[in-house]
């Protein structure tokens, strides 16, 4: 199949996203922080344009804090496209967002075991584990039970183990890129303006 001709620059994309706010009240126990835009933008044009997962397709994007992930894949002409996430203060921001920019998007209020169904392409940027042990994991199973393909943020420090995961599961995992995410001060804990945690977007199908 040849490529889909591009409709829109990844750095227009990028900078439509930041039109989506940030979490209101990230909780600490819920590790949220939001998806950085010209990491979503990169994330969104890889499924879209160098694996045909996102245009006419229904998407899932699990944890969709304020919606960034599911917002651009609308933009980017998925055919169907629902958010969920257990925050109902991140969902308000995502639903804002979703008229701002004018844009078809289900928001649903709940855990991510609660979803059913099928659908071609989940997105996800998990909670990390380092406040739940595994809860990355746990993100994993249910986008492999609900969707082909996944795309996944991690920890680069997880690289290994999660291959392994994966492998003793029977998937296949790629890994698109290698970069790192700011998280900004916004924790009492946190010590610091900002810092840098190294990432890897990986791309998992069975």
């Amino acid at each position: 199949m040849p490529p889909r001709p591009i409709q829109i620059r990844k750095h227009d994309l990028a900078i439509m996203l930041q039109k989506v706010g940030p979490h209101p009240k990230p909780k600490v126990g819920l590790e949220q922080y939001t998806t950085p835009a010209d990491l979503a933008a990169e994330i969104l044009f890889s499924a879209c344009y160098s694996h045909d997962d996102i245009q006419s397709k229904r998407v899932l994007d699990l944890g969709t804090g304020t919606g960034r992930l599911a917002i651009g894949a609308s933009i980017l002409g998925a055919a169907y496209v629902v958010g969920v996430d257990v925050d109902a203060a991140s969902l308000r921001v995502a639903s804002a967002a979703r008229k701002t920019l004018r844009t078809e998007v289900d928001f649903v209020l709940g855990h991510v075991d609660i979803i059913q169904g099928h659908v071609e392409t989940v997105l996800m940027n998990p909670p990390f584990g380092t406040k739940k042990t595994h809860a990355d994991l746990h993100f994993l199973d249910c986008a492999l039970r609900l969707g082909n393909v996944v795309y996944s943020i991690h920890k680069s420090s997880t690289r290994q183990f999660l291959k392994d995961w994966l492998q003793r599961r029977g998937f296949n995992r790629e890994e698109i890129i290698a970069t790192k995410i700011e998280i900004p001060h916004q924790y009492d804990f946190h010590r610091r303006p900002k810092r840098s945690v190294e990432v890897d977007l990986i791309r998992v199908t069975k």
